[in-house]
């Protein structure tokens, strides 16, 4: 990884787009990050206006670009951060995978949702198939995100870090993740596992009658494990809860006030879970900001420490 930082937000002109775009650039200054901010033109629409002779679509498209930073990025952030501008054509969860890694970066910043329409449909579709194919770090910002100037806004907002964590061998990078985000931020986290409902025949049921208390009991030891590796300074509490998983994530997300998930998207070997699957399901739940973590990451150094 380089020394500095780099973080991709792709936009579409929404209201959606303009707040991932001001978080994007809110964390930018914060780290003195490098920050690409990016559109994807229609190739249909870019080849009509080539046909009709009409101004280059790209350089307008990169005019209007520029005038939507200025409205959505904090000025101290704008005089801070170096900002690219890049206008491309193709297809959008394509080209926003594409340009992430050409440019070795570090984080994707992206809208859970953006332009809906006969026109453009950005994001839905597009944020989901960045999260199941995604090398790097991708922060989900949605449409009720109250806008930051700084990352002390950002502190105030979220309040608490909850990572959901499946227990694998991937729960403890994302516990170490998730703790020094909530060091930096200064905000308590919540380690927080889901026993998701089990058939069990009656047969085996009445052979071992405490497998639902033994179950959970393994649970609450590997929780008390991940403490161990997180290495916070914050206060850290373990949370079992039951039921689908999903759902039961972004409910304690709101309970508890929580407005940062953080969320592993890897596969689940003993349940046979997608966990990507599950962290799309829960942007879909939550008005939280939510950072997946693909299995490869192995650049969060950047993100954890003020």
């Amino acid at each position: 990884m380089s020394n500095r930082p780099s973080i991709v937000c792709p936009v579409d002109f929404s209201e959606p787009s303009s707040i991932a775009l001001n978080y994007a650039a809110t964390v930018a200054h914060h780290f003195g990050a490098r920050l690409l901010v990016v559109t994807i033109d229609d190739p249909l629409l870019a080849a009509a206006a080539e046909n009709a002779g009409l101004q280059s679509l790209s350089k307008q498209t990169e005019e209007g670009l520029r005038r939507f930073v200025d409205s959505a990025v904090p000025q101290a952030a704008d005089q801070a951060a170096t900002i690219e501008f890049v206008v491309t054509v193709g297809k959008p969860a394509a080209e926003i995978l594409r340009l992430a890694q050409d440019s070795a970066s570090d984080l994707i910043v992206m809208g859970s949702h953006g332009r809906s329409g006969i026109t453009k449909k950005f994001f839905g579709s597009t944020t989901e198939r960045v999260l199941r194919e995604t090398s790097i770090p991708v922060l989900i910002t949605p449409a009720t995100a109250q806008r930051v100037a700084e990352v002390t806004d950002v502190s105030r907002h979220v309040q608490r870090v909850v990572a959901p964590v499946d227990l694998t061998e991937a729960s403890p990078r994302q516990a170490r993740v998730a703790a020094g985000i909530a060091n930096g931020l200064d905000v308590p986290l919540l380690l927080a596992h889901v026993l998701e409902p089990m058939y069990v025949p009656q047969s085996v049921r009445l052979a071992i009658p405490g497998l639902d208390r033994d179950r959970r009991a393994d649970a609450e030891r590997q929780l008390r494990e991940l403490l161990d590796v997180c290495g916070s300074r914050s206060s850290v509490e373990t949370l079992i809860l039951t039921g689908d998983a999903s759902e039961e994530i972004a409910s304690v997300a709101e309970s508890r006030r929580a407005g940062l998930i953080v969320m592993g998207l890897h596969s689940s070997g003993r349940l046979g879970h997608s966990v990507g699957s599950v962290a799309y399901r829960v942007l879909c739940l939550t008005h939280a900001l939510v950072l997946a973590l693909p299995p490869t990451t192995d650049n969060l150094r950047a993100w954890t420490s003020p």
